[in-house]
């Protein structure tokens, strides 16, 4: 007779994906993990598989809570020069609040695993080029709107916008002096014209 889980998975992969976020892959260990999630280790490989797998379901995981929040973010704001505004000064105050934050997720990822595991290249480059879709998508129809210069590539833009986000998560992980940071993005948000 099948054993029926006593547990609620996505209550568990939410747990496991919050741990990895914080820790990252390598250092969270199993024990880590079941302590967090609540479950025993038979229970995590029966459910996920392995370590890795459990990794993969939750970035898969977050990337698409993600995306959808920063999709809903830009399609509530009817100015695209505001919604990049508001976009990249939240995530400086983000940063910058009394308790550490733990960035992005994907973009941990990046620089922890993506190196080293093509699977995990692979993933994190999706969720860039889906990033840079919405930020494609908000240019446009700031240059339809007349908002934006009609002369401005849209394609080319956003692809810069995502990099300056990367860039600046990853910066901003070493604390520098914050009118450092904001500096920086007074000058991106600069090429939105």
């Amino acid at each position: 007779m099948v054993r029926l889980r006593e547990f609620d998975e996505e209550k568990a992969l939410d747990e496991a994906m919050l741990l990895f976020w914080e820790k990252g892959y390598k250092a969270t260990s199993l024990s880590d993990l079941t302590a967090k999630m609540g479950i025993q280790r038979p229970s995590l490989y029966l459910a996920f598989g392995d370590k890795e797998k459990l990794f993969e379901a939750a970035l898969r995981k977050y990337t698409k809570l993600h995306a959808s929040h920063i999709r809903t973010k830009f399609q509530n704001n009817l100015s695209v020069k505001e919604a990049f505004q508001t976009f990249f000064e939240d995530l400086v105050e983000e940063e910058y609040k009394e308790s550490p934050n733990k960035g992005c997720f994907c973009i941990n990822t990046m620089v922890e695993l993506a190196p080293h595991d093509e699977k995990f290249e692979i993933l994190t480059r999706e969720h860039q080029m889906y990033l840079s879709i919405i930020f494609q998508e908000t240019i446009v129809r700031g240059i339809r709107s007349g908002e934006l210069e009609s002369s401005l590539d849209a394609k080319v833009l956003a692809q810069t916008l995502v990099v300056s986000l990367i860039g600046l998560t990853v910066l901003m992980k070493s604390r520098p002096e914050r009118s450092f940071v904001e500096n920086s993005v007074a000058m991106i948000l600069s090429l939105l014209k």
